[in-house]
């Protein structure tokens, strides 16, 4: 839980340290600009207050890493939902107002991820949880999303060493089989999800494994 409230206050603070320009950059999720997957981190904000304000009673269906669903193919941008957020970044205007709307709903976010009981149960997307797993979750979806933040931004900060190195054992443990100890965790964590297709000696690396990559996940 210490690792989720880092590698969130570490993704919030990058964005807000972003110029205004930054914000109509590319960011590393295909189809999206930066100001679209800030408002998808809003989004994402209020998923966990919500989460966590949702207790249950019946016994844990997965855990930190069974949480992620495996999916056929890479988003194309027509679930209406990503069709929602990119409508909803344009109508933002200024970046400053994203800027101001990220940090007042994700600081709740992470309030509430301190206080919460690790071992309360709680439902979401209708699966439960403890919320401590909940939370260990989202350390990949807060790092994953701090390298697309990055991706097209050189002198932007990236994700803390902790949070990448966690993430890549979540996505071991997903595929079943670790990645070669040659690549570092952000080329594991790039390649293994799709973020880039992997070099011709990080294909031969990967041998039988690749294959079986990316993982689209969701």
């Amino acid at each position: 839980m210490d690792l989720f409230s880092r590698s969130w206050a570490a993704l919030r603070t990058a964005v807000a340290g972003l110029p205004d320009e930054d914000f109509a950059q590319p960011s590393g999720c295909s189809g999206w600009l930066v100001r679209d997957l800030v408002c998808h981190l809003v989004i994402d904000a209020q998923d966990v207050l919500i989460t966590l304000a949702t207790p249950a009673d019946t016994e844990p269906t997965r855990n930190a890493v069974t949480y992620w669903e495996i999916a056929d193919m890479p988003p194309t941008g027509d679930d209406p939902l990503d069709a929602l957020i990119v409508r909803l970044a344009a109508a933002y205007e200024e970046p400053r107002l994203l800027k101001f709307h990220l940090d007042d709903v994700g600081s709740a976010a992470g309030r509430a991820a301190e206080l919460a009981d690790p071992e309360l149960r709680v439902s979401t997307r209708d699966q439960v949880l403890t919320a401590g797993d909940y939370l260990s979750a989202y350390v990949l979806e807060w790092t994953l999303h701090h390298l697309d933040l990055v991706a097209h931004l050189p002198n932007a900060a990236g994700p803390p060493a902790e949070g990448l190195a966690r993430t890549r054992g979540m996505l071991e443990q997903i595929a079943g089989s670790a990645f070669p100890s040659s690549f570092s965790d952000e080329d594991a964590l790039l390649v293994g999800t799709g973020r880039r297709a992997p070099t011709d000696a990080e294909r031969a690396e990967l041998g039988e494994q690749a294959a079986k990559l990316p993982l689209y996940l969701g």
